[in-house]
């Protein structure tokens, strides 16, 4: 698919989104082209930052655990990509990330749990298994927790959306493949 949507600059966004930018820019030192791509709408940037940013239950490394899980079965490329470096400033090894991105974390059993249960909801389409909650509530994960993995999933939605609409540059070193995906 070619891209037909291009990726807008400084200039070809509205002064709310060239304010935006800025911030991204002292922030992360650019401006991501999927951020970008939601600045062709006046407030669809500003929107997916406040739900990206918001206040959570959840830890870094459990919101990177989701992104990466939901962003695999979606085979999102340019989140898998995103994801990755920031699964490594999270803490995770190239070979966790590999791993968490199956659904199954061996070497944390919490996070498997939760890998476990995005795997199982985003492939279910919203429909989760039984053993699925089960073992998230089992694991340590409250009523509280749930509603926040939900967030994050639909956040994590959007974006894999938004790319697989659009199939804008990725500007992130690639994720590697994986060998196998565990069914």
């Amino acid at each position: 698919m070619a891209t037909q949507i291009n990726v807008p600059t400084k200039n070809e966004v509205s002064a709310n989104n060239q304010a935006i930018f800025d911030q991204l820019e002292k922030g992360l030192g650019f401006v991501p082209n999927l951020y970008a791509t939601y600045a062709h709408n006046e407030t669809a940037l500003a929107d997916y930052l406040a739900l990206q940013n918001r206040k959570s239950t959840l830890t870094a490394k459990e919101r990177e655990v989701i992104n990466l899980v939901v962003s695999q079965v979606n085979e999102c490329n340019y989140c898998l990509a995103a994801h990755t470096a920031l699964g490594k400033m999270n803490g995770f090894t190239d070979d966790q990330i590999l791993e968490i991105r199956t659904g199954n974390v061996s070497f944390n059993e919490k996070l498997n749990a939760l890998a476990a249960f995005v795997k199982n909801i985003t492939e279910n389409r919203s429909k989760p298994s039984s053993d699925a909650v089960d073992n998230l509530f089992n694991a340590g994960y409250t009523k509280a927790n749930l509603v926040d993995i939900i967030m994050v999933i639909g956040d994590k939605i959007i974006s894999n959306f938004i790319h697989g609409a659009t199939q804008i540059p990725v500007d992130f070193p690639a994720a590697p493949e994986l060998e196998t995906i565990n069914a």
